[in-house]
């Protein structure tokens, strides 16, 4: 009787395990919001533990496995609160989101119903693209967004971001970096307050003021673009400044990096603190790799110069290294031209072998040089305490000297475009270093997708020396192209073309130029401007060279001549030595300063004077005449040279006229 109640009560208790067992297996019932339910897959081990009398815990360990829709999760240990919708799991979490995203943690807190989970102890993110780690995060099963905010880090390929919260989209692969970020790239190093970035593009969007740092120590500063860390790519906008560690800096509305290419929009502006210039451009072009720079859309350049500054307006202005444009003969040792110390500037002024022909105040009648050339009245100075300064000119060689070496024999003919008329040609050749590029966006183009395009000198290339090194700040050049307007308080000048470099400071200036300095005017078919430091030295005009001095009224002194050689002291107009079928008009003055007659005169070489900004006394030097009339003889529309053009309303009168 006992032992047959015994077995029956077993056999009930048995049974009632088993449904308590199976019970635990079955699917929880769906909750309100429709989420999936967990599935338990898989346990070493399972137990039932009635906590109170609401709350069942169900106790899973070993190799425990469940599964809620897509959603796998797996651990050592894990503990489900049916009643609260909510399990814990410890020791090797790995979740696995859509076979697509896995998250590893040391624990976690899983909340059923609204599939958000809780992890914390050495987190670990992946998704194929990226790992995130951090001592704790967010994760929702159902916007599938991760959510860091105790500081993490995102590992892509060698790119390493940190922050101190961070949102990860991982389904479109975009993580949202908050407070304190910082990007670790082998090219790139970026620091910010807020930034956007896709691992799967890795392309970073600025969202706030950042400051980025490349493997060549440039730095970009914005607060508005877009940064793509795999090619280099780039756009900048809300004025971004871009320093490129050389001392030249960028700034404008937009900025785009695109294929060795940086393009600047917008009131643009190209500051080069090391040569002291700055341009200024709605559309600024950089190729760099050869640091060569476009402006157009009314480029500016200036210059700085102390106070009087020069400032320099084009259709076009092309900027470039001088190593970049020519390579010299190694014969030469590295450089270009060569030219004895000061022999331009210590010649006495008779070194030519003529006898000059001066006319001291008083002077009226004839003087017949040795060479036998008869001279009527010339030119009378005014002042007899003007001292007659000579003109620095060429010295000449004495008897069985050697002439210096003015131009090395063994520069090569530099390749010119074919669409550069022949005496552009010939002023570029005798302008050496410099040549004219005439195409200068396919002249950017080339040295943007070929630098090995570039024109070089035939022959083997002799190495760059110390002066053209890249770090050098005279190994540069810039070109003007078409209505080229220079202006600065002491000199105006006007042309189609201009090439000015740094190493030698000459401006070149081509195709019907300009120049005005106080009350004068040089023309000539190309006009060469010497700077020394920072201030016009002296001018050479070549082929139809003309000055003219505006006395008053219509009343001008001009001098003409196949060359002109001008040179200035402390920027005023000094003296001027003109060469090759000379021609000279000039109103003489008596002690007082009355105007007393106008002299016209020839001869082979011809020296004007000035003194306080004027023409103050004409020398004349071989083959001289000259005829004196009285000033009520000839009016001032009489006493015009051939080709003579007085263009002063094409002369800027301020900086602002250059814009116009």
């Amino acid at each position: 009787m006992h032992t047959s109640l015994f077995r029956r009560y077993s056999f009930l208790f048995l049974l009632l395990v088993w449904a308590g067992v199976i019970s635990a297996q079955q699917p929880a019932p769906a909750p309100p919001g429709g989420s999936a339910p967990i599935d338990i897959i898989h346990a070493d081990s399972l137990s039932i533990k009635k906590a109170d009398d609401s709350t069942t815990l169900t106790i899973l360990v070993g190799n425990v496995v469940m599964k809620q829709g897509a959603t796998t999760f797996k651990c050592d240990r894990c503990v489900r609160n049916d009643r609260t919708r909510t399990f814990e799991a410890w020791g090797n979490v790995h979740i696995n989101d859509s076979d697509t995203t896995n998250i590893y943690s040391g624990h976690l807190r899983y909340l059923t119903d609204k599939q958000i989970a809780y992890l914390d102890k050495n987190v670990k993110l992946t998704d194929g693209h990226a790992t995130l780690t951090t001592p704790d995060m967010e994760y929702n099963m159902t916007t599938n967004i991760a959510t860091y905010k105790n500081g993490g880090k995102v590992v892509n390929d060698k790119t390493v971001i940190t922050s101190k919260e961070a949102f990860y989209y991982t389904d479109i692969k975009d993580v949202y970096f908050k407070k304190n970020v910082f990007v670790n790239d082998p090219g790139y190093k970026i620091t910010t307050d807020s930034l956007l970035y896709n691992t799967e593009n890795r392309i970073a969007r600025f969202i706030a003021l950042t400051h980025i740092k490349d493997s060549t120590n440039a730095t970009m500063d914005t607060r508005d673009g877009y940064y793509n860390l795999k090619n280099g790519d780039a756009q900048f906008g809300q004025r971004p400044l871009i320093n490129d560690g050389k001392g030249v800096t960028v700034e404008a509305d937009k900025v785009s990096l695109d294929k060795g290419f940086a393009k600047a929009e917008g009131n643009a502006v190209v500051i080069d603190t090391i040569r002291k210039t700055t341009i200024i451009g709605n559309l600024i072009y950089q190729n760099r790799v050869t640091e060569a720079v476009l402006a157009t859309l009314k480029p500016l350049m200036i210059i700085k110069q102390g106070e009087d500054s020069i400032f320099i307006t084009a259709d076009t202005l092309f900027s470039a290294k001088l190593t970049d444009l020519y390579v010299v003969s190694p014969a030469l040792g590295g450089d270009s031209i060569r030219v004895k110390p000061d022999t331009l500037n210590q010649a006495p002024p008779d070194s030519l072998g003529t006898n000059a022909v001066a006319v001291a105040p008083g002077n009226n009648t004839e003087i017949v040089a040795k060479d036998s050339a008869t001279v009527k009245p010339v030119a009378i100075a005014a002042n007899k305490n003007v001292a007659e300064k000579p003109v620095k000119q060429e010295a000449k060689p004495g008897k069985g000297a050697k002439a210096p070496p003015l131009v090395a024999k063994n520069i090569k003919a530099i390749p010119l475009p074919s669409s550069v008329d022949p005496e552009h040609k010939a002023a570029v050749r005798d302008s050496i270093p410099g040549k004219a590029i005439t195409d200068v966006p396919e002249a950017l183009e080339k040295t943007i997708n070929n630098p090995a395009a570039i024109p070089k000198t035939p022959g083997k290339a002799a190495p760059a020396s110390k002066n053209q090194a890249a770090n050098d700040s005279t190994n540069r050049y810039f070109e003007a192209f078409h209505h080229v307007k220079i202006y600065s308080d002491s000199l105006q000048a006007v042309c189609d073309s201009l090439f000015y470099s740094f190493k030698d400071s000459i401006f070149r200036l081509y195709q019907d130029p300009v120049v005005w300095g106080k009350a004068s005017q040089i023309t000539g078919d190309t006009i060469m401007l010497h700077t020394k430091n920072k201030q016009i030295n002296r001018f050479e005009a070549y082929k139809r060279g003309f000055m003219i001095n505006h006395i008053e009224d219509q009343a001008y002194n001009q001098v003409k001549a196949t060359r002109l050689d001008g040179y200035f002291t402390n920027g005023n107009m000094d003296s001027v030595r003109a060469k090759g079928s000379a021609e000279c008009i000039y109103y003489v003055q008596d002690a007082d300063s009355s105007y007393i007659g106008v002299n016209q005169t020839t001869s082979d070489i011809l020296d004007a004077y000035f003194w306080d900004k004027e023409l103050k006394k004409v020398v004349l030097r071989s083959q001289a005449t000259g005829t004196l009339y009285p000033i009520k003889d000839k009016s001032p529309d009489e006493m015009r040279l051939k080709d003579f053009r007085w263009r002063e309303a094409e002369r800027p009168r301020s900086k602002y006229d250059l814009m116009q």
